[in-house]
């Protein structure tokens, strides 16, 4: 790998380890694990290495072939965040220090198998960085504690709203199963692929747009929703509290359809998201458990159509690309990836049709955005193992 290569040309000798994370995929159950919906996902089998020796001094000094600039740091003086890159590694660091006695740093070079947008690679990096931090210093974590610790650096340290699906796909997922999380008491199921199931591989297509959650409007939609919903409390008569610690799981769907023609348009559009893409995870698990894949796809089709409609996420580019998606033979469903402020979509597709699929979704999309030659690219990958399944 090329991390390995050069940390060995940076400290001129080879790494001790490496440490891995899948990316994750959630083709049903966007938007919704910050509000304690439910989800599905699956790991893929790309993600972030991290090549690393240990520093006795207490030092972290990281390098990443994705950015020029090295970050350092202390594992006992963090300090603020940054804006940069390492802001993710210093969250994790300092949400790590809060749970355990940190007494070794660490030198590392990570490498990203795929461009960064969409496939979420900030909890991948998270999760892969503690990895190795724990395992110079001894430390055993739970696979929830781990889920917890990554969640808490980049909710709490880097400052982006986000809930534990990307955590719970990149750590509990099994290859050939689809992970089925309610994320309001952290159960959880993996189901098997049935017998019956036809073909599938997953494929991914960048738009050539470089993502950021921290820049995006992403935590102001959570806000919208929140507000949505501490409203409909009020109208309810429900009893409600501060409205950062309100939750769209906390009311039923019936409350929503009585009043939401009293919301302001845009709470009530991203309430009808979230209410509506609750049931389409319980319907899409249920379909999977069917081995009803183009059910299952169908219903990630209406989960983007839903985020551009209703959460208005999407850049003009992801917009076309999905709807490219959706006029194309062979591809089951798929959705915006991620957030849905650029970055990529993905999308279930017949293994057969992968050729014909690649060509005409590259020659459309180009055909409209000509200037994303050279930045768009098309990956096909498979489900794999989450962190836990792979020891």
């Amino acid at each position: 790998m090329l991390c390995e290569k050069r940390f060995f040309e940076i400290y001129g000798k080879d790494p001790d380890s490496i440490a891995f994370s899948p990316y994750r995929i959630c083709p049903i159950g966007a938007h919704s694990d910050h509000n304690l919906g439910k989800i599905t996902g699956l790991a893929i089998d790309k993600g972030i290495h991290i090549a690393y020796r240990p520093k006795q001094n207490g030092v972290v000094e990281m390098q990443s072939l994705q950015f020029a600039k090295r970050a350092q740091w202390h594992i006992k003086e963090v300090g603020e965040k940054t804006g940069d890159w390492a802001d993710y590694l210093r969250g994790a660091t300092w949400a790590l220090n809060k749970e355990h006695l940190l007494s070794v740093g660490i030198c590392g070079v990570i490498e990203g198998t795929l461009p960064i947008g969409g496939l979420s690679s900030s909890a991948a990096v998270i999760l892969a960085f503690l990895d190795a931090l724990c395992s110079v210093n001894g430390i055993s974590l739970s696979p929830q504690e781990l889920i917890d610790i990554a969640f808490d650096a980049e909710k709490n340290y880097v400052g982006v709203n986000v809930g534990t699906l990307d955590q719970s796909c990149e750590v509990l997922s099994k290859k050939n199963h689809l992970l089925y999380l309610d994320c309001k008491d952290g159960s959880y199921e993996l189901i098997p692929e049935n017998p019956s199931m036809k073909p599938y591989k997953i494929a991914v297509f960048f738009s050539g747009l470089e993502h950021s959650l921290a820049g995006s409007k992403f935590n102001m939609r959570v806000d919208e929703l929140r507000a949505g919903v501490y409203s409909l409390k009020a109208f309810a008569g429900v009893e409600y509290g501060k409205v950062s610690q309100t939750n769209a799981r906390d009311i039923p769907f019936e409350v929503f359809e009585e009043y939401k023609n009293k919301l302001p348009l845009p709470f009530a559009k991203r309430c009808e998201h979230w209410f509506t893409e609750f049931k389409r995870v319980e319907a899409g698990a249920e379909a999977w458990r069917r081995g009803d894949i183009e059910e299952y796809g169908r219903l990630s089709f209406e989960s983007g159509f839903s985020s551009i409609h209703n959460w208005e996420s999407g850049a003009p580019e992801q917009i076309r690309l999905y709807e490219i998606m959706r006029e194309t033979d062979g591809i089951y469903g798929g959705r915006f990836s991620g957030a849905g402020f650029k970055g990529c979509c993905m999308a279930l597709i017949d293994p057969a049709k992968a050729e014909s699929i690649g060509e005409r979704v590259e020659r459309e999309y180009l055909t409209a955005f000509p200037e994303m030659k050279g930045k768009y690219s098309f990956h096909l990958c498979e489900s794999a193992d989450g962190i836990v399944n792979q020891k």
